[in-house]
């Protein structure tokens, strides 16, 4: 009898984590045919404004599934009205196939909630469940136990590909670093009908434009952080005569990439080329000072001034100018920033900068020495070349 595997979803867009992990599971299952079917219109979340179409999804996967043996695109669908209801879904597919034992892939979170599904006692009269897990901690053992306390019989496969989501990899398409979760003819097409904001023109943007596409690049929590960075730098540098403009832009985007993990970090390092030292390699939570400079000059086009202050805005560096004084020390104190010292943090930026920079770095280093952390070299020699310049002068 004919195995037929259904893996759906949105796909927005698809990218080798779903292709690998689909071919993973259809041979690790022993199927004869693997369904790969994009949603017309999912159920379950809010598909992004701005995202392709249905039918420019379904191309992508047929792009990205060409040469894959037993590895078929459906519009199924694509060709009924409104939501995509995977009860219809499979009801569909036994009337085409009779005969054969269609099987279910989907995700942790998808098994986990299958039974608010609508219908999910006639998706189970005509198809078997497989849960497609990556093996992080407890996750098949929350599977596992969800199936013994509602006696949803599922097959497992551990999923050993790499993980990135859609939502991740929409950002790095607009910061210039997906290629390496993309097959080449998926990217070109992305490219070619310049979707997920790639080739937008995002150089040089005024600055309420700069701001709308910053926001929708950083996680919620980090907004109300970002703006209050570049009202604070605006303001230190009316107060210590550095240009506001350069100071709000730089205050935009600092944090720019801070919502990439540590891995995707790298990631983007490896996409501009960047040869990282020791303590980069070893700490990729950091870089996201780095990353933010190469994005604000190679996709927003900023000037030099600018690019340097996001590139120190972390870890300090020796001989600061006036502008990267300020990003770093707005970072540090505005309004949002709650913490033991914070308050005299800010009554020293307006009246005397070295002094607030000695203060928030000697503060850094003193935490993270606490915590047991690594601490950077370049703040270090900050700290060193500001105490020195104070001695001096």
């Amino acid at each position: 009898m004919q195995r037929i595997g259904i893996y759906g979803g949105t796909f927005n867009p698809p990218h080798l984590g779903h292709f690998r992990g689909a071919f993973h599971a259809k041979e690790a299952l022993g199927l004869d045919k693997l369904l790969l079917i994009p949603d017309r219109i999912a159920p379950h979340k809010q598909i992004p404004a701005g995202s392709p179409d249905p039918w420019q999804r379904l191309e992508m996967l047929q792009l990205g599934t060409a040469g894959m043996e037993g590895v078929e695109v459906s519009d199924i669908e694509l060709r009924r009205e409104g939501k995509s209801y995977t009860y219809e879904t499979v009801q569909q597919l036994h009337d085409l196939y009779p005969e054969a034992q269609l099987v279910l892939i989907m995700g942790t979170d998808m098994f986990l909630s299958f039974q608010s599904w609508r219908e999910p006692q006639r998706i189970l009269e005509h198809a078997s469940l497989a849960v497609l897990y990556r093996g992080q901690k407890g996750e098949k053992e929350a599977i596992l136990s969800h199936m013994e306390k509602t006696g949803l019989p599922a097959s497992l496969v551990e999923n050993p590909v790499t993980a990135i989501s859609s939502t991740q990899l929409r950002r790095l398409l607009v910061l210039g670093g997906a290629g390496e979760f993309l097959p080449e003819g998926v990217l070109s097409y992305i490219r070619e009908k310049k979707l997920y904001g790639v080739a937008a023109g995002l150089k040089n943007l005024e600055e309420a434009a700069l701001e709308q596409a910053v926001v929708s690049l950083l996680d919620p929590g980090r907004v109300a952080h970002v703006l209050g960075c570049r009202d604070t730098a605006v303001e230190l540098a009316k107060r210590h005569g550095a240009d506001p403009v350069d100071a709000a832009r730089a205050g935009l985007l600092h944090d720019v990439t801070k919502a990439l993990d540590g891995p995707l970090q790298l990631t983007l390092c490896r996409e501009y080329g960047m040869i990282l030292d020791d303590f980069s390699t070893q700490n990729p939570k950091t870089l996201h000072a780095l990353t933010g400079s190469l994005v604000a000059e190679h996709v927003f086009g900023e000037n030099k001034e600018v690019v340097s202050a996001i590139r120190s805005h972390t870890t300090g560096k020796p001989n600061m100018n006036t502008l990267e004084k300020i990003i770093y020390v707005a970072d540090y104190m505005e309004p949002n920033r709650n913490f033991p010292g914070v308050d005299r943090l800010r009554q020293l930026a307006y009246t005397d900068l070295d002094a607030a920079m000695i203060l928030g770095l000697t503060m850094t280093l003193a935490m993270l020495k606490q915590q047991g952390r690594d601490i950077s070299p370049e703040s270090q020699a900050a700290l060193a070349y500001l105490e020195n310049s104070v001695k001096k002068g």
